[in-house]
């Protein structure tokens, strides 16, 4: 089998995944002179008493030397008669899945590693379902370490048992179960005489000869733009790669989402005029007329993909911050970055045994389905039916960080019954009808630190100048629109949620919006700037937990400090101080008609 293989290797910690394939390089002679005299050199004072130690020729970071783990994905490019190989040789230890992920993202073909004396543990199977989760169809399980079980056919066939099984669960397109021993070589570029008992090819010879090109579920032409050209007035070309399909000269496209047409009137790869591109060409596409076109749109030939907010998702959680219900991110699907909201988590997948559990949040390494909602219309698919336009990352808002990886199910075809409508009366006349400008002034801080006290002032001051406001004050709002929710962390979350969406439906009525309330979370506070958009003011009322603690105006901290009341804002749940409001006050030096006069002037109210 001609043409390039990129695969993975994977498995628990210490399965021998790092020797294998060093192993393979070895006696295949797939490095050079100066690497095997180097790997000989390290190896006498590495783990094995002198003998080669294979792993070193993958394992180059000096804290996976030292702990003889892998830690980071290593990637190795080597060629034999038969075929070209892309290798990510990846982290067996649960810290360190994110890396594992990563790696599957780009295989093709998954080897996992199974140890003979352990058989198939927890990460071995998580393992098992992240390279499904990436779409790997592909599957080969080699049983490693039989030099310690003694090369015995019982065992081994002990443990194909459990790979089948697990195995029922997935979809592969192809699947070989094989006794080896990383340490001794055998069956990895030879067949051993070790094992008699087993028939089929050495691990090399199988990798060469696999056909992984598979049936691709849509071969239409596309292409997610990620930059537009303009070098001159003359010319205006769209640059991307295509994802799928061919296109020529002279084909009409569909340009989404706005669903437009228009003819392709040039097209060019690697700088030179073509007269057709195919899939994994990076492409500068000209067009026959002047059109809308950004990076995130999608260029197809057919137009046939959903364009929608709402699907629903399989997730990778790898996060240390917990996942809870109403988190707002940013996702990346293709070339697209827009905010989004996980609505609902349905179920966790047991690592083990499969089964589906309904979560209250996803913690790091859970692997979740959910409701995904985004803030605007994208173009994207199944990630069966279109790899390119169904996969996505979630990136925290505050760190900037990757939270998750995913693939999309389906869209929820719901969404699209929904359509924003534009009214006649807008938030401009409202206002200018109440003459005044509407905003959304946010107070945040401790609880008794004075933000409601601070409101009910700066309320009275603009009435008496004639304004038209409304004061949401957190703990009247719970015990009126949020009464049903609780005090955890994601009740907390769809708590500020709710306020914020009430507050810009008031600011669209032209009103002056006063809210107070804790919002701990940094996160959920970028949230509620993001619903309310640009009249967003946010207040930090700057005092220290000591003075809100003697003030303790409705005894909250002495029952939190006796126990009596758990997730307590400043005793055992976090408060995150902002980084950059618009203004922050201090109750402990100034006095409410100071702090009131100075957001009048500040906000320009």
């Amino acid at each position: 089998m001609s043409g390039l293989l990129k695969f993975i290797t994977c498995g628990s910690v210490d399965d021998g995944k790092s020797t294998l394939i060093g192993h393979m390089l070895y006696d295949a002679k797939l490095i050079y002179a100066d690497q095997k005299n180097s790997l000989i050199l390290d190896s006498r004072v590495g783990s094995r008493g002198g003998k080669v130690d294979y792993s070193l020729l993958l394992d180059g970071l000096m804290a996976e030397r030292e702990q003889g783990i892998t830690i980071d994905a290593a990637y190795r490019y080597f060629n034999t008669e038969k075929r070209s190989f892309i290798v990510a040789d990846t982290p067996g230890h649960e810290e360190y899945t994110r890396n594992m992920a990563v790696g599957a993202s780009f295989a093709d073909l998954a080897v996992i590693l199974v140890d003979a004396s352990k058989g198939l543990l927890s990460q071995t199977r998580r393992h098992v379902r992240i390279c499904a989760l990436m779409g790997i169809r592909h599957f080969v399980f080699a049983v490693n370490k039989m030099d310690l079980a003694g090369y015995q056919e019982k065992v081994f066939r002990a443990i194909a048992y459990d790979i089948e099984k697990l195995m029922l669960e997935f979809t592969s397109d192809s699947r070989a179960i094989m006794p080896v021993s990383a340490v001794e070589g055998d069956n990895i570029t030879e067949v051993s005489l070790k094992t008699p008992w087993y028939q089929g090819k050495p691990l090399l010879a199988y990798l060469e000869d696999i056909d992984v090109s598979g049936k691709k579920a849509d071969s239409t032409f596309v292409m997610p733009i990620q930059r537009v050209s303009r070098p001159h007035a003359e010319f205006r070309g769209f640059q991307g790669q295509a994802a799928g399909g061919s296109l020529q000269t002279g084909d009409t496209v569909f340009i989404l989402p706005s669903h437009e047409t228009a003819k392709v009137n040039k097209l060019l790869a690697a700088g030179r005029e073509t007269g057709e591109v195919t899939a994994g060409q990076a492409v500068t596409v000209v067009l026959d007329r002047e059109t809308d076109i950004s990076r995130g749109c999608v260029l197809v030939k057919e137009d046939h993909f959903p364009v929608c907010r709402l699907f629903r998702a399989n997730l990778l959680w790898m996060d240390d911050t917990e996942l809870v219900e109403g988190r707002n991110y940013l996702m990346k699907l293709g070339t697209k970055v827009v905010p989004a909201t996980v609505l609902k988590l349905h179920y966790r997948t047991d690592v083990n045994t499969g089964d589906r559990i309904p979560p209250k949040y996803g913690r790091k390494n859970d692997i979740l389905n959910c409701d995904i909602s985004l803030s605007e219309k994208v173009v994207l698919n199944s990630f069966e039916n279109c790899p390119e336009l169904g996969r996505f990352i979630l990136i925290n808002r505050v760190t900037d960080m990757t939270s998750a990886c995913g693939t999309i199910c389906h869209p929820l075809r719901r969404s699209d019954n929904l359509t924003w409508q534009n009214l006649d009366v807008t938030r401009e006349i409202r206002a200018g009808g109440l003459n005044q400008k509407p905003c959304t002034i946010w107070f945040t801080g401790l609880s008794g630190a004075g933000k409601s006290t601070i409101a009910n002032a700066l309320e009275k001051a603009l009435v008496s100048m004639g304004r038209h406001t409304m004061l949401l004050d957190g703990d009247n709002v719970r015990m009126g629109l949020n009464r049903d929710l609780g005090f955890s962390e994601r009740d907390r979350v769809e708590n500020i949620r709710r306020i914020a969406e009430t507050a810009k439906l008031m600011n669209d009525a032209g009103l002056i919006v006063l809210a107070a309330a804790i919002s701990p979370f940094s996160s959920d506070r970028k949230n509620a700037r993001a619903i309310i958009g640009g009249v967003f003011f946010e207040v930090y009322v700057d005092t220290s937990l000591e003075e809100c603690e003697q003030r303790d105006v409705k005894g909250l901290y002495k029952k939190a400090r006796l126990g009596k009341l758990p997730n307590f804002t400043g005793v055992d749940s976090p408060y995150e101080i902002p980084e950059n409001p618009e203004l922050t006050v201090f109750t402990e030096r100034n006095s409410v008609e100071e702090i009131v006069e100075l957001i009048i002037q500040r906000a320009g109210l």
